[in-house]
């Protein structure tokens, strides 16, 4: 990473800037994926399956996402954590996914300008660009170079992630921890 290292420190420093917890850059081959976290959005969990141009089924096929992923060679990971009154705290995880997001969303304005050849932005959940997705209209993406796919959807092992970027996956009792990724190259 040597002759890059000002670029580095400037996204990990913009991260922690904008409201990231941590942030770190990591080699893209140490991101780990399985296609078996796409069953975590074929579930639903989240209830964007299929009503999120970002989600399963229509963000692609899972092998050519995560193939996609091996593309690049650097990602700035960062993470955020929400206070929670205890682990029933709903609202408390929804603002906390609300503070997310718009971190997602302040950092993929922050990176236009750097010179990254390739850029792709992964975050919690699904693209949280529009409060409701186009797909929902059977229109067309309002905002294709913004949106953001989960890294669920390309089968990122985000606790793997989290420890590659020397994050903790779970920051303790009453709290709730989200994860994105920007993978880059220069």
């Amino acid at each position: 990473m040597g002759n890059n290292s000002n670029l580095f420190d400037l996204l990990t420093e913009k991260a922690l800037a904008e409201g990231a917890y941590k942030s770190a850059i990591i080699d893209a081959w140490k991101v780990e994926t399985d296609a078996a976290f796409r069953t975590l959005c074929e579930s639903n969990a989240c209830g964007a399956y299929g009503k999120c141009w970002k989600c399963p089924p229509d963000v692609g096929e899972i092998e050519e996402l995560m193939a996609e992923l091996r593309t690049f060679d650097h990602v700035l990971v960062y993470q955020t954590v929400g206070e929670l009154e205890d682990s029933y705290d709903i609202e408390g995880m929804m603002e906390a996914a609300k503070a997310h997001t718009a971190l997602t969303l302040c950092l993929t304005d922050a990176i236009t300008d750097l010179p990254l050849v390739k850029r792709l932005h992964l975050s919690k959940g699904g693209c949280q660009v529009c409060p409701t997705c186009s797909k929902v209209q059977g229109e067309p993406c309002r905002f294709p170079d913004r949106a953001i796919p989960s890294l669920e959807a390309y089968g990122v092992n985000v606790s793997r992630l989290a420890a590659a970027s020397g994050m903790k996956y779970t920051n303790g009792q009453n709290t709730v921890t989200y994860f994105g990724a920007i993978f880059f190259n220069l």
